[in-house]
């Protein structure tokens, strides 16, 4: 048992930077709680002690700002970072080495008792803040789940999706050997080399900030060297100007 939670607390130290030590994360992680919780409701649920495992399941919510319902299936080393209104229905499973930021929901689009309702884990998924998956599917060892995407079908093996409703944007990301290193693991699923149309116009907007910082710097450079006071006049004129439309 000891084994398992300091696993989970060195697990948690090695993917977020804020956590330093193992007594700052068993005393300070309500994510780290919540699980601990559920991992004792979800035995009262299998014994048949139905109401039991929901009341406590509930004081866990009011307590962590965490909804985990009894029946759901949670793997090692799954780290709920921050936590507030993450919702977990009845039938979702969840993978090892998995993370979940904070207002996610795994839920059931159906209404039918006794069926797979909520949707499966992989290994190492990383769900963002604000993201919904919806439905008994499953989401593929190693994906990411863009922040506020919902997501309403399978997602591939070490894919990242993104939007509303999610799209794929990146069918295959490198398989890491050490599935929670610092090297491979990305904080809300944000992936370095995206083609989100939006991520690369904010790219093309900030490589053109740079160029015309080079120009100023070449004119800066220009006016130092020139003797002319109506030159160095227009050469300053010139650099205001860009310096003005930089800031608009």
């Amino acid at each position: 048992m000891f084994k398992n939670l300091f696993e989970t607390v060195d697990s948690i130290i090695a993917r977020d930077p804020a956590a330093r030590y193992r007594l700052e994360v068993l005393t300070c992680y309500p994510g780290l709680h919540a699980i601990g919780m559920h991992r004792i409701n979800h035995r009262l649920w299998k014994m048949g002690l139905k109401w039991p495992a929901r009341f406590l399941a509930h004081l866990c919510r009011v307590i962590t700002g965490i909804e985990i319902h009894p029946g759901a299936v949670i793997g090692r080393r799954v780290f709920i970072d921050h936590g507030q209104g993450v919702v977990i229905g009845e039938t979702t499973e969840i993978g090892d080495d998995c993370t979940i930021y904070q207002g996610v929901t795994l839920g059931g689009t159906s209404l039918y008792k006794g069926v797979k309702r909520h949707p499966t884990l992989g290994k190492s998924v990383v769900v963002s803040a604000g993201a919904k998956i919806l439905g008994g599917f499953s989401v593929g060892d190693g994906a990411r789940i863009g922040s506020n995407a919902v997501v309403l079908k399978e997602v591939p093996q070490r894919a990242t999706a993104v939007g509303i409703p999610a799209r794929i944007i990146r069918a295959e990301l490198p398989q890491a050997s050490n599935p929670i290193s610092q090297e491979q693991f990305t904080a809300y699923g944000i992936t370095p080399d995206a083609d989100d149309p939006m991520s690369l116009a904010m790219k093309s907007l900030i490589d053109l900030t740079l160029q015309l910082e080079i120009k100023i710097q070449q004119l800066e450079q220009a006016t130092n060297k020139n003797v002319s006071t109506d030159q160095d006049a227009l050469m300053n004129k010139e650099i205001d100007r860009l310096r003005n439309w930089l800031k608009d």
